[in-house]
């Protein structure tokens, strides 16, 4: 799975669709910031860019490992490792969402304005983190691709109805490849 740059430029990653088990099954720690695990962040956060994605998750790109990367275009991509949500408000806000791996479906979801979060960044340094907005929503959103939940797993019954036919044919896809 692991990609090679060539000439100095990343590669892509393909990014796993819904019904794909690998979204399904709980990452494991990152133990280890080795090479490969940097350059498997480089590629992710260009196959974000690529995709023009807010955040990518390396279970979404078939690496079951408990890292993401976030750019919600502040000036900052954050390469996120091993990250613990520590804190969330009680202020919660139901915004439409979408997801690379859940292409074309778009619905409201409940989540906390404000969330701190806990992480190595690619240098190994400990970073205590607030996010509210976009940010928050992201890092919400990214961990739980970590604990192998979508976001239409958290839509309400009415919108999981309207989505459900669009769902079981991106399952279909998926079995086909």
């Amino acid at each position: 799975m692991k990609k090679k740059r060539i000439g100095g430029k990343y590669m892509l990653y393909d990014i796993k669709i819904y019904g794909n088990e690998c979204l399904r099954t709980v990452a494991e720690p990152v133990t280890e910031i080795t090479p490969e695990i940097l350059e498997i962040l480089d590629n992710m956060v260009e196959t974000m860019h690529e995709a023009n994605g807010v955040g990518l998750a390396a279970p979404q790109v078939g690496i079951s490992k408990r890292m993401f990367v976030i750019d919600v275009g502040d000036g900052i991509v954050r390469k996120i490792i091993n990250p613990e949500l520590i804190e969330l408000s009680d202020t919660v806000e139901n915004i439409d969402e979408g997801c690379l791996s859940v292409p074309g479906i778009y619905k409201p979801v409940k989540r906390s304005v404000t969330v701190k979060i806990k992480y190595l960044n690619e240098k190994g340094e400990e970073v205590i983190e607030e996010g509210t907005e976009l940010l928050g929503r992201a890092f919400q959103h990214e961990y739980d691709h970590l604990e192998a939940i979508l976001f239409v797993d958290k839509i309400s019954p009415v919108a999981k109805r309207m989505v459900s036919k669009k769902l079981q044919l991106l399952k279909k896809e998926v079995g086909k490849n």
